[in-house]
């Protein structure tokens, strides 16, 4: 990723005055440090940021700044990423299921937090030093409400969360549950379905946990009303009663919600076909990659080379990325003006999450520029 130095006022004057002919990613560190604040100041408990959402340094460095101190990290890149831009950050290895010489970096970068989902990856820690360090049993329940379920990959039915919460304290870990209702869940129930299982766990199991962590899983606004964020940490807060006076420290672990709304992405319409297709500069192996899976976003403004916003009635378009792969190609049509020309570009608010991170250099494309705005 290049990145322009110079401060914009917004993508739209960057657009007017560059007319870029790569794709590019608006970064506004004002919101995403408002975002974080709103986390910190909303959530009853330790916030902690999901570096997979997106690992770039200036994201890193600005959620530090707002006063993130916590960080959920995947891999020993991830880990090495987050110790450059703050050395004395509290890691997190919450993916549950790790090679040996993982384990080993991640003994190395000194992580707080294990997650596991079965015996197998239990095991497999059984040499990590124990100094006040925490085992999360991850637990799975067949809850709806989200864009697609991660129970199908990870987690633990209660029955076996039981077992591995006493084992882990057998071993002599710290030992918490942690669970994931699914990525952009905005429905605040099932936070609660959640939270009030791990109290049920947590007594079947006989533990006392030092900890419950609630996840990501906090929706993005890709289009319509925002969610509502603070809904849910309410419900959350309220659910955690089902402990009664034994209750835990809560965790949370947002990377979507956290990041998304501080980006905003800028295509280039680099051609426009009788029938209505379109042909961008970016496609499902760069930024939109994400759009196959969860849909396309609401929140598309189109805009002329000398920022006129296209007005014209929606059209729905077929839309293809830039590579030689008949394949790149969005799912479903998009409603576009009917008087979008080749060479306008696509404004696409809340772009944040996911996009550079899961971007690919196939065919020479899905290289992204990133400037700084001081507003989405």
């Amino acid at each position: 990723m290049r990145s322009d130095q110079a401060f914009w006022p917004s993508p739209e004057t960057y657009v007017i005055r560059n007319r870029p002919d790569r794709p590019v990613l608006c970064f506004a560190p004002d919101v995403l440090q408002a975002t974080a604040r709103r986390f910190l100041e909303g959530f009853e408990g330790l916030v902690t940021y999901a570096v997979k959402a997106n690992d770039d340094p200036a994201v890193l460095a600005n959620l530090a700044a707002a006063g993130i101190e916590a960080f959920d990290v995947a891999s020993p890149a991830e880990m090495s990423r987050v110790r450059d831009v703050m050395g004395d950050a509290v890691l997190h290895y919450h993916n549950p299921v790790r090679s040996s010489d993982e384990i080993a970096a991640g003994v190395q970068h000194g992580i707080a937090s294990w997650s596991v989902d079965c015996p197998q990856e239990l095991a497999k820690l059984a040499e990590v030093p124990r100094a006040d360090t925490e085992i999360a049993v991850r637990l799975r329940l067949p809850v709806k409400g989200a864009a697609y379920d991660f129970g199908e990959k990870f987690g633990a039915d209660p029955e076996a969360a039981v077992a591995l919460l006493q084992e882990a304290e057998a071993m002599g870990f710290a030992v918490s549950l942690t669970f994931h209702p699914g990525t952009q869940c905005a429905d605040p129930e099932a936070w609660a379905v959640y939270v009030e299982a791990a109290a049920e766990v947590a007594a079947r199991a006989g533990v006392r946990l030092r900890r419950l962590n609630v996840g990501g899983g906090f929706a993005a606004h890709r289009g319509g009303v925002a969610p509502d964020l603070e809904a849910i940490f309410d419900r959350i807060k309220g659910a955690m009663a089902a402990f009664g006076t034994d209750r835990p420290a809560l965790v949370c672990e947002p990377g979507r919600a956290m990041v998304s709304e501080a980006f905003t992405a800028v295509f280039r319409v680099k051609a426009l076909r009788r029938e209505g297709a379109v042909f961008l500069n970016d496609g499902i192996y760069g930024a939109l990659a994400e759009w196959r899976d969860i849909g396309a976003p609401g929140r598309i403004a189109v805009m002329g080379p000398d920022g006129t916003r296209r007005q014209g009635k929606g059209r729905a378009r077929i839309v293809f990325g830039p590579t030689c792969d008949s394949l790149d190609r969005l799912p479903e049509p998009l409603a576009l003006p009917d008087d979008m020309a080749e060479g306008d570009y696509l404004m696409v608010s809340g772009m944040g999450a996911y996009t550079a991170a899961i971007s690919t250099g196939f065919n020479g494309y899905g290289r992204h520029d990133l400037v700084t705005v001081t507003g989405s």
